[in-house]
């Protein structure tokens, strides 16, 4: 099996492909062909999807996964998948689906089954979840939610400029969708194989102070695969949810790209999930 030579880097939500832009260049300067694909709709930049956020309203995860598998295909070698937030869900059901030569998901968003729910996501969901009518719009962040939800570790300076530069609204539907799929029968948009063996080498990435994808949610989500191909997890401390642009963001792309680098060269082995 040929080494990768491509990174896809999949953006999560209330951000867009910019929030890669230092990935990007590090990866880049070390000879990797990187890809940072936009959902459907977000093409535009940040500035025009908070002037209109229509194409937010009308995001599915299927045409989601759609455009993220057909940019994945046209890759004549298995690439590195990387996700952040929801992003981070996107990358597992790809492995499991049989893309990519190895995934990284850093404080993803769970994939089907997984119930924890800690008191800190709870209030960092409630911006969208306290109105029903929600489930139909594109919900934004005031900055001060931003601040809780994204950056609460940043200092203050540089979390008015992350918002500023970042921030779009999010799919109200999708987010409602992922709360209400573990109550309703049947596998829905983001369930996964868990006991896939073919799946690809997959790495969590948690930060000890997320409040949105705390680490219990990625601990959890690690432990729900009981497939015979590896599964790990590393938690850092100190990081918020915003970890691809948080200061010391080096280390994180470093770690995520040696891991990827060590376990992408070769097919899926034996190796129990850690927990």
């Amino acid at each position: 099996m040929r080494r990768p030579d491509t990174i896809v880097l999949v953006h999560g939500f209330w951000v867009t492909p910019r929030s890669w832009e230092r990935w990007i260049t590090r990866y880049e300067g070390r000879s990797y062909r990187v890809l940072a694909p936009a959902y459907p709709g977000f093409e535009a930049e940040v500035e025009a999807l908070n002037r209109d956020p229509s194409p937010v309203e009308r995001l599915t995860v299927p045409a989601i996964m759609a455009h993220l598998e057909g940019v994945v295909e046209r890759i004549d070698t298995p690439p590195i998948l990387m996700g952040h937030s929801a992003g981070g869900a996107f990358v597992q059901l790809l492995l499991d689906r049989g893309y990519g030569a190895v995934g990284v998901a850093i404080n993803s968003a769970p994939t089907e089954g997984v119930r924890v729910t800690p008191l800190s996501q709870l209030k960092a969901s409630f911006p969208v979840l306290k109105n029903p009518a929600n489930r139909h719009r594109a919900v934004g962040f005031t900055y001060d939610q931003w601040r809780y939800v994204f950056t609460n570790t940043f200092d203050e300076a540089d979390a008015r400029a992350a918002y500023d530069r970042y921030h779009v609204p999010a799919s109200g539907r999708i987010f409602w969708d992922s709360v209400l799929a573990n109550f309703i029968p049947g596998p829905q948009d983001v369930a996964v194989d868990y006991h896939n063996d073919a799946r690809a080498p997959l790495l969590f990435i948690s930060g000890s102070e997320d409040h949105l994808m705390p680490p219990a949610v990625q601990r959890s989500n690690a432990k729900h695969y009981k497939s015979n191909t590896i599964t790990e997890i590393r938690e850092f401390p100190g990081r918020s949810h915003l970890m691809p642009a948080q200061q010391g963001w080096e280390e994180i792309a470093d770690y995520a790209l040696a891991w990827a680098e060590e376990h992408g060269a070769h097919p899926p082995q034996a190796a129990p999930a850690s927990s």
